[in-house]
């Protein structure tokens, strides 16, 4: 309860201008950041591919939209979205949704261990504006669609297994999902100006064929208890799913979604915060909130989110800088890297490999401000573990 202390004490003195950068998970700003206080330093000048990253970090161009990836004969999707990353034996997959509509789906990109691109295909096809979505705890891409009573989409990384519709989990426009093997649940986000947060129960866990589609349930204040109440109606007709439930709470355009240690956190764009549901005492709270800084600190245009051993959260922008900033356990907010150049464009689908030394990301409209100019990358250096 200190830090809420001495935030009250700033803003009663009237010095609540000053603080920025720096926040606490569950209350609000502490002391100012400085420039560089990140724990990688502050973004450097533009390399070759336009982007500026900490000293010791490299990047490279994985693949672009409407052109073959690496030496293989597979053309790149547009408009790249969410993705994640799965072990491949000594190598790994990166996996990419493309938010085009119609056609829309995912692909992905095989490695070896060495980084070498070794494959890339089609895991998913015909489905319409796919988004974010999230990794099971069974290695499989949940692959979401961003339209009107859009579905989920239980895909294959490696591309063996056909897509599998998944209608139990709800017809609304998804975004992200988010794995939780402990309650053994799937959170999933919903972007609309007044969407909700959800869970999906499965009847049995790893089989997302069946089980109960709820909805959270809390006051109108940023923090405080909640519970879940049953989607009576998952398909959401003639009843949106967000209209259902009296009570549940509504959100400001959900974005992406990210578990790990019994805390799920997910981003909300029109009110530009990171919120934070403790799993273990049914609480909910911002993590981060850029009005409470006056829009001195470095995240703006919260979109999709990911983390890190070290407890780190990767929180990309759509807009902003096109950064993509971090926001550390001990409360630091700061910019990672500024992809220069590409303003008409948002930054995609950030996912590390599974031995945490490189990130993936995608600029989803490059510099062309078109879907069709989508670029995808690599930064490979010493991120924390």
């Amino acid at each position: 309860m200190e830090r809420r202390s001495l935030l009250r004490a700033a803003v009663l003195g009237g010095t609540s201008a000053a603080l920025g950068g720096t926040l606490w998970r569950g209350a609000a700003y502490a002391a100012p950041a400085q420039p560089g206080t990140g724990p990688y330093g502050p973004p450097a000048s533009p390399d070759a591919n336009g982007i500026r990253l900490p000293a010791g970090f490299t990047s490279r161009v994985i693949a672009r939209s409407g052109r073959r990836v690496g030496t293989t004969s597979y053309t790149w999707h547009n408009a790249p979205d969410g993705g994640a990353c799965y072990a491949d034996g000594t190598g790994w997959i990166y996996v990419s949704n493309s938010e085009i509509n119609p056609s829309g789906g995912a692909s992905a990109v095989r490695f070896s261990s060495t980084g070498a691109i070794t494959g890339a295909y089609r895991i998913l096809s015909g489905t319409r504006q796919n988004c974010a979505g999230g990794k099971t705890p069974w290695n499989t891409w949940l692959s979401c669609e961003e339209v009107s009573l859009g579905y989920v989409y239980e895909t294959d990384p490696w591309g063996t297994n056909a897509a599998v519709q998944r209608a139990a989990m709800g017809r609304f426009k998804h975004e992200a999902a988010a794995a939780d093997p402990v309650r053994k649940a799937i959170y999933l986000t919903e972007d609309e100006t007044n969407g909700r947060f959800y869970r999906f129960v499965p009847t049995t866990w790893g089989n997302l064929s069946s089980g109960t589609l709820q909805v959270m349930v809390a006051g109108s204040a940023t923090s405080g208890s909640f519970t879940w109440a049953d989607v009576p109606d998952p398909d959401g007709s003639p009843t949106a799913t967000r209209s259902q439930v009296s009570g549940s709470k509504s959100f400001n355009g959900g974005e992406g979604c990210h578990y790990a240690n019994d805390t799920v956190w997910f981003t909300t764009k029109g009110d530009n915060r990171v919120w934070q549901l403790n799993l273990l005492d049914h609480t909910y709270e911002l993590a981060y909130d850029d009005s409470l800084v006056n829009g001195t600190a470095p995240l703006t245009g919260v979109d999709n989110i990911t983390g890190t051993s070290s407890g780190d959260l990767f929180v990309a922008e759509d807009g902003g800088n096109m950064e993509i900033c971090v926001i550390t356990p001990d409360d630091v907010v700061a910019s990672f890297l500024r992809v220069d150049g590409q303003s008409g464009s948002e930054i995609t689908g950030p996912a590390f490999s599974p031995d945490g030394t490189r990130l993936y990301f995608s600029s989803q409209r490059g510099t062309s401000g078109s879907s069709s100019g989508g670029i995808t990358y690599e930064v490979t250096g010493p991120f924390r573990s």
